[in-house]
């Protein structure tokens, strides 16, 4: 009975094994696959937009894309930067075409929530972005997380729609599938900080499966 015992475990673990050495090389893919996109020369926002339409997956493609921030519209991420807490400024950025991508446009310290503490942050006119396309999440990504505070403009998980929906943005067609995170070109009084997209995938499965 113990022989029988040991066999079944033997197998669990065995099989246990298998997955996390399958996982391994999941992660090891998609790692090579995002070293590689963050590498390529920007693209405009169209061929993006194909590419996300084919695929469902843009993240961390660099892209290029112009247009016109619709400050009044800015939508406030909790994050932390070097240490500091803070909130990581999604701006809608309004298309040629009428339709809006929202911005991630970077990090600005808790008591620079206010758009009106950084007047030199809120300027009118024409620009080109340049960044890195990011996925939307399907859905809360943790429970651990809190809800997300649409009325107090503070998003503990990037929900895209409620976003949109809470800065009176349109829905469907009109709003663009994907975010867009800013590089770390300064922006005017040197707020929002941009650059702020972090890569963070820790390749600890070999670890397990060989311990």
């Amino acid at each position: 009975m113990l022989l029988g015992l040991g066999l079944v475990l033997f197998f669990i673990l065995l099989g246990l094994g298998t997955w996390q050495v399958q996982r391994l090389y999941w992660k090891e893919g998609l790692i090579q696959t995002i070293d590689q996109r963050t590498h390529f020369a920007p693209v405009p926002l169209a061929e993006v937009e194909k590419r996300f339409t084919s695929t469902g997956d843009v993240d961390y493609t660099p892209v290029t894309v112009s247009g016109t921030f619709l400050h009044h519209g800015e939508r406030h991420f909790f994050a932390t930067w070097e240490g500091q807490s803070g909130f990581d400024v999604f701006t809608p950025l309004q298309l040629e075409d009428g339709r809006v991508v929202l911005i991630n446009r970077g990090f600005v310290p808790y008591d620079l929530k206010d758009a009106a503490k950084r007047p030199q942050s809120q300027g009118a006119g024409q620009v080109t972005v340049t960044g890195l396309a990011r996925n939307p999440l399907p859905a809360k990504p943790s429970m651990m997380l809190p809800d997300n505070d649409p009325q107090k403009n503070i998003f503990y998980w990037k929900d895209r729609d409620a976003m949109a929906a809470s800065a009176g943005l349109p829905a469907g067609a009109g709003l663009v599938p994907f975010f867009i995170d800013a590089d770390a070109t300064p922006n005017p009084g040197g707020l929002p900080v941009g650059g702020v997209t972090i890569i963070d995938l820790p390749n600890s499965h070999l670890q397990y499966a060989v311990t």
